[in-house]
């Protein structure tokens, strides 16, 4: 795969999915004090149901990063990305929401809409970066997440 490519995910990428999953969320397990859920997520069944996209990276080759996205009536919702740890600042996060919005503007849809974990303090500052507007917060069970949305043009 080359590097700029973003592509849905097919069964074979699945273990891929899943470690680098794995890889990025598991630094916040301690933070938060648990699993957050993309962790646990039943990446086989996302990759059936086209949620997930993925892209290599740099140096071409293996999954370097991935979305997992659901298309809703009046927005894009960007339910994971994931970004290997050792390709960080190399461009595959940048590059992966560029794509989930050019997604949704595919699908005629007016906005993308997402949330992370309070504590997960580095996305407090990477989403309004990319024109995310945060819109509340809210404690959903175990998890309080703070909820962002962008418009489109």
């Amino acid at each position: 795969m080359r590097s700029e490519e973003i592509r849905p995910a097919t069964a074979a990428d699945v273990p891929a999915v899943k470690a680098v999953t794995d890889a990025a969320y598991t630094p916040y397990v301690e933070r938060i004090g648990r699993a957050p859920l993309p962790m646990g997520a039943d990446h086989a069944a996302n990759v059936a149901a086209g949620k997930v996209y993925v892209t290599g990276d740099p140096a071409g080759g293996a999954v370097a990063g991935l979305v997992v996205v659901e298309a809703f009536a009046d927005h894009l919702f960007l339910d994971s990305i994931a970004v290997r740890p050792d390709a960080r600042g190399s461009g595959v996060g940048r590059r992966l929401l560029h794509f989930v919005e050019a997604h949704a503007r595919a699908l005629g849809l007016p906005e993308v809409r997402l949330y992370t974990h309070v504590l997960m303090w580095e996305n407090q500052k990477i989403y309004p970066r990319y024109g995310y507007e945060l819109v509340g917060r809210r404690v959903d069970g175990p998890y309080e997440r703070l909820h962002y949305r962008k418009r489109l043009d």
